[in-house]
């Protein structure tokens, strides 16, 4: 009777301790079940930044090529304009020959001393013509420069700017939120082109968020764009 006890005994405290011990080791692999989850969606989440890098790259080389395109069309260009400047003296040197036939049809009559004279001193009037031009040049290109001055500002502030957008913004002549604020439809289409986007600014709200940061409106900015400043804004 006691042996039939004492094996009793055992077996319960084998099953207890079998118990335990398989609690322990289900508990154990649980956490390595979500360890390996966690791993994956980080696995995940670090192909998704690994694409939009390439996508972000891609779009730089692209911008690169278009650059280094206008860079090599430019010295053509600036040629074709000299040539067509070249004309130019030929028209300058033209009132000269009809100041000396004047002079030479007024020397004829001996006795047209007067005439002659108010013809030779008019004939300075064309010289006067030609510089007026420079002088209404002069403002049209002070008008002309003036959009290019005016300090940077941080163009990251935006939602969907991130560091490689800012840099090819820059390469474009955009450094400035009254810049984007004044942009036309066309102006997005030749930004989306360069920076392969397809309706991204109007979706994210660049145009918008320009104006209020142009104006100065921080809390209506702040208000609108809760997401802009984050680790999520590009």
């Amino acid at each position: 009777m006691s042996t039939f006890f004492y094996m009793l005994l055992a077996f319960v405290v084998g099953i207890l301790v079998g118990w335990f011990i398989w609690g322990r080791l289900r508990g154990e692999l649980d956490g390595l079940r979500g360890d390996l989850d966690r791993t994956r969606s980080e696995r995940d989440r670090l192909r998704a930044d690994s694409d939009r890098l390439k996508g972000e790259l891609d779009a730089c080389g692209r911008a690169r090529a278009d650059l280094e395109s206008r860079l090599r069309d430019a010295p053509s260009a600036k040629s074709g304009a000299d040539k067509a400047a070249t004309p130019a003296p030929a028209a300058m040197m033209s009132t000269p020959t009809t100041a000396t036939s004047a002079k030479a049809a007024s020397a004829k009559p001996a006795s047209a001393k007067k005439p002659a004279a108010t013809k030779t001193a008019a004939a300075p009037k064309p010289a006067a013509k030609t510089a007026a031009p420079k002088k209404a040049a002069a403002p049209a290109a002070k008008k002309a420069a003036a959009p290019t001055t005016g300090k940077a500002d941080n163009l990251r502030r935006l939602i969907g700017v991130g560091p490689v957008n800012e840099r090819l913004l820059k390469g474009l002549g955009v450094t400035t939120y009254a810049q984007i604020a004044a942009w036309t439809e066309a102006d997005v289409k030749r930004v989306e082109e360069v920076l392969n986007f397809d309706g991204r600014i109007s979706r994210e709200k660049w145009i918008e968020q320009a104006k209020l940061l142009a104006a100065g409106d921080e809390a209506e900015f702040a208000r609108q764009f809760p997401s802009a400043g984050t680790a999520s804004n590009s």
